[in-house]
């Protein structure tokens, strides 16, 4: 049986037990709401901003514990206009919500709110600043007005300071350029990783971008982000430019700030959005299983589904060339794919079908029909994309694939939507990083430890992670093998912690059934692994070199190391268990032989009792991993 999916539940609840103090806090900021200078700070006081309009510019500057992070940094909407403040509101908010999946199953929304009213050339606009303890959001909100048509907007966050910071930036599907001096002229993607030194780590990035209805994906330039669009009479919403702040990069991982920004689910029932694994063909065609072989047909796909259900796999996503082409508004499928008997056969054995669509092969299908054709299909998701970075694409195919009861998994360098994991959780996960294919541009240790600080902080990614038979994919003996030989560098405990430490609503396994049977033992560490979570933290993190994360699902824990090409030891402390408890915990450990490129399928697994007053001792190989499934002694285990 499946997990019962979360459902979602709106902050009124009375379930909620902390009350929405906004309504009843609103104030003037000072006794001169028109003022030149605003400070708001977060609920524990430790982050300031203070928000200037001074010589008809807006700009801000950013203080935590007592250390100056930016300074005199513009904030700006339309380009060479004049700003004065006409007004000022405070107000504290302090809810909690529950997600419908993610990092955590119910999420706290705690802020100090700071609304200026400003005057923009003659344009009325408020700009919004919420403080969080770990981060800051500005945003501006244009109403509706006739002055406002066709003028063109830039929403312009500056990022001053006078230390040398270094950051990191995502490449597409090449390792993340960095570490890089910060503020370096030359465009470069969001989100941004910034070491300020010190034991503060800076994500910059934007959230809610689906609601903010014409705009693009903000770029950094230098020191400042932007994006630009058209106000028209309606007026306009900004997307929110974003501000983690961190003690090591992986707690901006797991910061719930860029959730709280976005918007509320607009979806009345959720029911049908499930997380879970999912069985992939693409890196198995040719595979050898004996005398079977397996390629683009009926057999090999209910082979997949035989073993997804065997192993309480949710999924099987078949990806592309199971259709040749669209003809007269209709797919053309491959003789060899007997597309109901598939569906039929998977709903005999509870598993659901995700179908790739390839758009150069079907443009003038129509995204209207085809999201209604695969809805009729049966499938419970698609794969799609080849639109890049494109964020009303974006925006509609993920409400036509909600409005069609699909799941969407973008594909192909796709637009991050940070925080649309709130609002519309049928965008489940989407390919905003290096995905191994058989390009495999950056495929190394190192890079993947990039990526999982860098990409990952827009949200969840699809990365297929969980390849088991890594000698027979290095020696060429698929179809889909990299394009160099002896370039899938890893080893398979590496693999199967990789599953863990990225976030994803959809956990892809790339590799052939027969593969993971011949490591069930290690295999089991994945198939009892849930994808969503009760609760997440980033035990220890250090970008290009290794990462610790640990995700609770109940009373258990699962916990998943990944280590570079230098390999070494991690000392992780349990304290994150109930005290009190004793736990088993099960260890699934590289072997001494273990070598991420000399013997990568080498590992071992042992068990022991501890408690949270333990401290474990995670060796790791070269470009190897630990993984650890922590839970209560059972009644049978105590009485021996």
């Amino acid at each position: 049986m499946h997990p019962e999916p979360v459902k979602t539940m709106k902050a009124s609840n009375t379930l909620h037990l902390i009350a929405l103090v906004c309504t009843a806090l609103v104030s003037l900021c000072s006794s001169n709401a028109s003022g030149a200078e605003h400070t708001v700070r977060s609920p524990d006081g430790k982050v300031t901003v203070r928000l200037v309009c001074e010589d008809s510019r807006l700009s801000y500057s950013l203080v935590w514990n007592e250390r100056a992070i930016f300074q005199n940094s513009a904030l700006s909407l339309i380009p060479n206009a004049k700003y004065s403040v006409t007004g000022a509101e405070t107000n504290s908010v302090n809810t909690a919500w529950e997600t419908v999946w993610g990092q955590f199953s119910s999420v706290q929304d705690h802020c100090e709110q700071l609304l200026l009213k400003v005057d923009v050339s003659g344009i009325q606009a408020e700009l919004i600043c919420r403080v969080y303890n770990d981060g800051v959001g500005f945003r501006f909100v244009v109403p509706e007005q006739a002055i406002t048509a066709n003028k063109p907007v830039n929403f312009i966050c500056e990022y001053h300071t006078t230390e040398p910071f270094k950051g990191w930036f995502p490449n597409g599907e090449n390792e993340p350029i960095g570490p890089v001096p910060f503020g370096k002229r030359g465009q470069k993607k969001m989100p941004a990783v910034i070491d300020a030194g010190h034991g503060v780590f800076l994500g910059l990035l934007e959230s809610d971008l689906y609601t903010a209805k014409g705009f693009k994906t903000a770029q950094l330039s230098g020191a400042r982000s932007e994006s630009k669009a058209t106000l028209t009479r309606k007026g306009m919403t900004t997307p929110w430019r974003v501000i983690l702040l961190g003690t090591q990069p992986g707690t901006l991982l797991t910061s719930t700030v860029p959730l709280n920004l976005s918007a509320e689910c607009k979806l009345k029932d959720t029911s049908w959005i499930k997380t879970g694994k999912s069985l992939w063909d693409w890196r198995v065609h040719d595979y050898q299983a004996g005398d079977f072989t397996y390629g683009i047909n009926t057999a090999s796909y209910m082979r997949f589904i035989d073993f997804a259900a065997e192993n309480k796999i949710r999924y099987f996503l078949i990806d592309d060339s199971w259709f040749k082409k669209v003809e007269n508004g209709k797919l053309v499928i491959k003789p060899e794919v007997d597309l109901k008997k598939i569906m039929d056969y998977a709903k005999s054995k509870a598993v659901d079908i995700i179908l790739y669509y390839d758009r150069h092969k079907g443009k003038s299908l129509g995204d209207k029909a085809l999201f209604k054709l695969y809805s009729e299909f049966g499938a419970s998701g698609i794969k799609y994309g080849f639109m890049g970075n494109n964020a009303q694409f974006t925006r509609t195919a993920v409400e036509e694939t909600a409005a069609n009861k699909l799941l969407v998994n973008f594909h192909d360098n796709p637009c991050p939507m940070t925080g649309i994991s709130r609002t519309l959780p049928n965008a489940i996960t989407r390919e905003f990083c290096h995905c191994q294919q058989d390009c495999r541009k950056a495929f190394t240790p190192t890079a993947f430890l990039k990526m999982s600080m860098i990409n990952a902080l827009s949200g969840p990614l699809d990365q297929n992670n969980g390849a088991y038979g890594l000698n027979g994919i290095n020696k060429g003996e698929r179809q889909k093998g990299p394009l160099k030989k002896n370039s899938y560098n890893t080893t398979v405990v590496s693999e199967t912690a990789r599953t863990l430490v990225i976030s994803s609503g959809l956990i892809i396994l790339p590799d052939a059934p027969e593969e993971y049977a011949k490591k069930a033992d290690l295999f089991e560490f994945i198939r009892h692994m849930p994808a969503t979570w009760d609760e997440s933290q980033v035990v220890h993190s250090k970008i290009g070199e290794h990462i610790t994360t640990a995700r609770r699902s109940g009373d258990q824990w699962f916990v998943g190391s990944v280590i570079n090409e230098q390999g070494g030891t991690l000392q992780i402390s349990l304290d994150f268990l109930e005290k009190g408890k004793a736990y088993t915990v099960t260890f699934y450990e590289d072997a001494p032989d273990t070598h991420y490129i000399k013997n990568r399928e080498s590992y071992q697994i042992r068990k022991a009792t501890m408690t949270g007053k333990d401290t474990i001792e995670a060796k790791m190989a070269p470009g190897g991993g630990h993984c650890m499934w922590i839970r209560p002694v059972s009644s049978t285990e105590k009485k021996r």
